[in-house]
């Protein structure tokens, strides 16, 4: 798809872009996030939004959402996958207190005062992580986005975050935007929606990933004012140690628990080609020295070789995308003990459409990468997140689950659950003494966040079951609070 942008009374082409071709980049984009960042600074936006969800009849007007339940609660009658084990756990119950799990307690066992319920014989299981997400960027189309008032845009990104919850996800790690006041308002239960690891604005240097500027305005003087994309908080253009670490901690004061810089160009962006290297080694230390000193890491958007080289070398923890590694670069990246965080980028049914046969020859050398990215990394044991990376898409948000069940080609249904749940939940761990919720995520045990799905039929022998929500998913609780029961 191709929409016109209007710069200096000239026309120009910009290609959608999402996914393969990590649409965060393009002009559309920095257009979008100005006009949020601007909605955000209205005094109004609250008030309109609670009142929106109230009149939409979504979860934060429901009883069930608005509290906790004050007694304890027994899911009775499940057969249990823990987020660890590749086998189900017969004749237990779970006991929920709060928003916590606070035991695994026989079945039959009596448990004074509690509210009981039977969950008929289903799988009870963690509820899911995606490990590469766009909270504020995959749930609207890019058209609505240029033309629509601005609270509607963020009524939109707090919907779309109730209906992740819907699909199973509880949790989410943004890979970059301005996140923060969702989160916010998600964590003080005023709208339904996953936890989020926010990343805040992707650093960027100039020309690279991250520099969404038209030609036009070059050069940058000191009387220049931050970009527009800037200004609303999806990326940060610096140049050197210093403004590396002065928008890194920027983003460790606005509360982000994990880093996102750009050590690699993108397969259409407009500057910077795929192969490009972005950053110095001395500039990548300076933004990895800046996170370690607050207790966090850093994640690297980048395909190639050099690109993950320079990244691990230099302390990165988290390689995102990297599907056009070799195989000695996979094992550096197991000696280093570094995270790759992998989408299912396959060129399928579910890829974007892209109209040049340059575009879709890349694209099809990113699927084949995303194949042989899989195979090594199981090979030389990498350890291996799951996210999708979708963007700009509401009918692709549907599919959050369906795309992650793809990797069972490679793993197999139950090591794909595992890696979904307690594997991600490792991941998230890395953000040390940042991280906004320190209990266990991803599991089934006691001191466990209340993080729940029970779902009809067997997730561990059919990965189908989490592609189809409003079906097979009979029970959704996020920190022990029921977002659906149709048990």
């Amino acid at each position: 798809m191709l929409l016109k942008t209007w710069f200096g009374g000239i026309a120009q082409q910009r290609p959608l872009q999402h996914g393969v071709t990590c649409a965060c980049h393009s002009p559309q984009a920095q257009k979008l996030l100005a006009r949020m960042e601007a909605g955000l600074s209205r005094r109004s936006i609250l008030a309109g939004a609670a009142a929106g969800f109230a009149a939409a009849g979504l979860g934060v007007a429901s009883p069930a959402f608005a509290q906790a339940s004050a007694k304890p609660r027994l899911l009775a009658n499940v057969r249990i996958f823990d987020g660890a084990s590749t086998r189900l756990i017969e004749g237990r119950n779970v006991l929920i207190v709060g928003d916590m799990i606070q035991a695994l307690v026989p079945a039959g066992e009596i448990v004074t005062d509690a509210d009981v319920v039977d969950c008929g014989g289903r799988v009870l299981m963690p509820g899911m992580i995606d490990a590469h997400w766009h909270t504020m960027l995959a749930g609207i189309s890019q058209m609505a986005a240029m033309t629509a008032d601005i609270p509607y845009l963020h009524l939109v990104a707090a919907q779309e975050a109730e209906r992740t919850v819907m699909r199973g996800f509880t949790t989410v790690r943004d890979m970059g935007g301005p996140s923060f006041a969702l989160k916010r308002a998600i964590d003080e239960g005023r709208f339904a929606g996953p936890r989020i690891y926010p990343s805040g604005s992707m650093i960027s240097q100039t020309s690279g990933h991250g520099d969404f500027r038209m030609r036009a305005d070059l050069p940058r003087t000191s009387q220049s004012t931050l970009s527009v994309a800037e200004q609303a908080g999806i990326a940060a253009i610096a140049d050197g140690e210093a403004e590396v670490l002065r928008r890194v901690r920027e983003q460790l004061m606005l509360g982000a628990s994990q880093i996102k810089i750009h050590a690699g160009g993108g397969v259409a962006s407009t500057y910077d080609p795929v192969d490009a290297l972005q950053y110095t080694e001395a500039e990548m230390k300076a933004a990895v020295a800046a996170a370690t000193d607050w207790g966090v890491y850093v994640c690297a958007h980048t395909y190639t070789p050099a690109g993950i080289q320079r990244a691990v070398a230099s302390g990165v923890k988290s390689i995102e995308h990297g599907q056009m590694a070799d195989e000695e670069t996979v094992r550096r990246m197991a000696d280093a003990g570094a995270w790759w965080s992998i989408q299912p980028f396959l060129a399928d049914e579910d890829a974007n459409v892209y109209p040049s046969p340059e575009q879709r020859a890349q694209q099809q050398t990113i699927a084949e990468g995303t194949a042989r990215a899989v195979e090594w990394g199981r090979k030389h044991k990498v350890n291996m997140a799951l996210g999708t990376d979708i963007l700009f898409s509401p009918k692709g948000t549907t599919t959050q689950g369906k795309q992650l069940a793809k990797f069972a080609r490679w793993y197999g249904a139950a090591e794909v659950l595992r890696m979904l749940t307690g594997g991600n939940a490792e991941i998230l761990n890395l953000s040390g003494p940042r991280n906004p919720y320190p209990a266990k995520l991803g599991r089934i045990e006691a001191g466990a966040y209340a993080d729940l799905l029970v779902v009809e039929g067997d997730p561990l022998t059919d990965i189908s079951v989490i592609a189809d929500p409003d079906r097979t998913m009979k029970l959704i609780m996020k920190a022990g609070r029921v977002h659906k029961n149709t048990l």
